[in-house]
Order: structure tokens, then C-alpha cells, then sequence
């Protein structure tokens, strides 16, 4: 059964426009509603749409007056959200889960990456070209991480011992230099994000061993909203989600265009040729196979349940319960 869903609560956050609209779904604006959505990071590659839909007047025709902020991880953004700090965010499905389960009251209203972008990245040229090649390797991550708790997954999927692969914990910013410095051979990360950017500090290529192409697939990140949000205003919850599927929808129809609007989102945003790279390969990952005919953002439940009974599989979040436990679908 298809339906819509919201973003993950370890993906993308609509963050009130102020603080006196902390404990509101939303303010009145010419007209349109006021709304913030919080990133779950700083801006790049997967955040094009957003920008895209906002410059092309997309939220707009939806009645939306769009704000766009930076976030801090998704599970800080769950965390705002749900204290009404936001109205909606990008987060992660993992931890939407992981937020869940931890008693922070947000759902994903849709997973709009549905096939996670989680990926083991290293130089081309490194000798890696499958699973089995990471023996007596390196691999840089960051403890905690849920993606990291997937690396024994994937490995045990294709038939490697997690000990012959030593792995060293750094933080995520530190990811891309324990690379480049040799100091490891590979890095768990997405590769929409790192892999583009350390090519282009490098002038070298890189690879990556997708985790969904191995045999481990996950959701990835979406939109949520907090239970209050969608309590009181579930018609906000939904034209915002209808207006970020369009969004995606444009973006990956007129991909130049959707990266020039991200111009000045920044400043630290990556260059126009990463920008570029990033959203190409993001743009890859919006489906699956349950799902290839339908609209950006439109989840299967069972797509839901495989992503939820593989973390639980994992210990990275207690039983397998209901996906509506996590996922509140709002579009069509």
C-alpha cells in the first residue's frame, strides 16, 4: 500500500519564523503561513529542492512563506521540533526512530531520500571495488552515529568478519581529513555529502560501496512534524509536504537551475561543482522499488517496516513496533 509521509525527524526541520511562534503551527503572513524549516545540517547538496521550491514559488502557490535555517544533526532537530522551537525539519529516518523511542513526540510526515544514502567512501585507486576488499582496512565513523551501528550489518551481509575491518572514531567534521590524511582508507558517511567534497580538495576521484546496493537497505531522511503540529494543523502538515514533493519533482527536472538557487544559502556552502555532484547523486536515491512510479516523498509501509525491524535487529532502538509509531503520512 502507497501512502505519504512525513520527513524524519532525522532529516528535515520547518523551524518557527521567531520565538513567539514557538508554540504555534505556523503564523499568519500576507496571507500566506510563516514557517521555518530547519535543515538537518548546514546547507548542500541534499538541501537543493528546498531552495528550488522556495526561489521557483512553489510553497508559495501552497501558502506557505518559507524560512530556511540551518540545523545542528537530526536529532537536535528532532528535539526542536518537538519543543516547539520548529514547525517542521529534515531529519533522518533513524532518528526519527531513535527520537521516538526516547519519548521526543515528532513523526515523519514522509522519507523523501528512500534510499539512504549511507555509504562506505574511499579514493578511487584505494584497491576497494566490493565489500570483501574493506579486510585489514581503516574505516573512519562516528560512535553513535546509526549508521555507523550499520556497518557490522553490511558487512556480515556480504560475508566479511567485522573483525578484519578496524574502525576509528572521529567526529563527523573530522570524517573527511582522517581520509585525506591517510589516517584512514574509507569513511562511513552519505554520498551525496562527503565523497564531491573531498574530490574537489584532492583532485582525485572517489568511490563508495552504497549500503543499499550490498544488501542493507534503509529509509533515509524526510520531514517532520511535531505531534502537536499535526494535532492542530494536519492541512499546514500536508500542503507543506505536497509542496516539497513538488519541489523534488523540479529539482530533478531542471537540476542546473535547482543548484543555482542555492546561491548565498551559506557561507559555507560548497562550491557550484560539489553543489552539483552532491545533488546528483541525492537524486538517485528518492525511491524504491516499491515506490519508482510514485510521487517524491510517497512512502510504502513496508518500506517503513523493513527499515524499523532492521534497527531493532540491530539494538539501535529497542522492538519493532507499528511504522505509525514513527511515520504519519499526509499527502497522496
Amino acid at each position: 500500500m502507497l501512502t505519504s509521509s512525513a520527513a524524519v525527524a532525522a532529516g528535515l526541520a520547518v523551524v518557527l519564523t521567531s520565538a513567539a511562534c514557538g508554540d504555534a503551527a505556523g503564523a499568519k503572513g500576507g496571507g500566506k503561513e510563516k514557517v521555518t524549516l530547519m535543515l538537518n545540517f548546514y546547507p548542500y547538496g541534499d538541501h537543493v529542492p528546498y531552495y528550488f521550491g522556495k526561489t521557483k514559488g512553489i510553497f508559495g502557490r501552497h501558502g506557505i512563506d518559507l524560512k530556511i535555517v540551518p540545523g545542528k544533526g537530526s536529532n537536535a532537530v528532532a528535539q526542536a521540533v518537538a519543543a516547539g522551537k520548529a514547525d517542521f525539519g529534515v531529519v533522518d529516518t533513524a532518528a526519527v526512530l531513535t527520537s521516538a523511542d526516547a519519548g521526543v513526540k515528532v513523526k515523519s510526515i514522509g522519507s523523501f531520500f528512500q534510499t539512504s544514502p549511507s555509504a562506505v567512501q574511499f579514493f578511487g585507486g584505494s584497491g576497494i571495488a566490493r565489500p570483501q576488499d574493506l579486510k585489514g582496512k581503516t574505516v573512519a565513523l562516528t560512535s553513535g552515529d546509526p549508521y555507523a551501528d550499520v556497518l557490522p550489518a553490511f558487512l556480515k551481509a556480504n560475508g566479511v568478519p567485522a573483525g578484519e575491518v578496524k574502525t576509528v572514531s572521529v567526529q563527523p567534521a573530522a570524517k573527511i581529513a582522517a581520509v585525506i590524511s591517510g589516517k584512514a582508507d574509507a569513511l562511513v558517511g552519505f554520498i551525496s555529502d562527503q565523497g564531491p567534497t573531498i574530490t574537489e580538495k584532492t583532485g582525485k576521484p572517489t568511490g563508495y560501496l552504497l549500503f543499499s546496493e550490498w544488501g542493507v537497505r534503509t529509509l533515509g531522511a524526510g520531514l517532520v512534524a511535531s505531534d502537536r503540529t499535526l494535532a492542530r494543523d494536519p492541512k499546514l502538515a500536508a500542503s507543506l509536504w505536497r509542496a516539497t514533493s513538488e519541489s523534488f519533482a523540479a529539482a530533478v527536472k531542471e537540476p542546473d537551475a535547482a543548484v543555482a538557487s542555492m546561491e548565498g544559502a551559506s557561507p559555507s556552502l560548497p562550491s557550484r561543482t560539489v553543489l552539483a555532484e552532491q545533488w546528483k547523486r541525492a537524486s538517485r536515491l528518492l525511491h524504491t522499488k516499491r515506490t519508482a512510479s510514485a510521487a517524491p516523498g510517497l512512502n510504502d509501509e513496508a518500506d517503513w517496516n523493513d527499515t524499523i525491524k532492521l534497527f531493532a535487529g540491530l539494538g539501535v532502538i529497542a522492538s519493532a513496533k507499528p511504522a505509525t509509531t514513527y511515520w504519519k503520512p499526509v499527502g497522496e
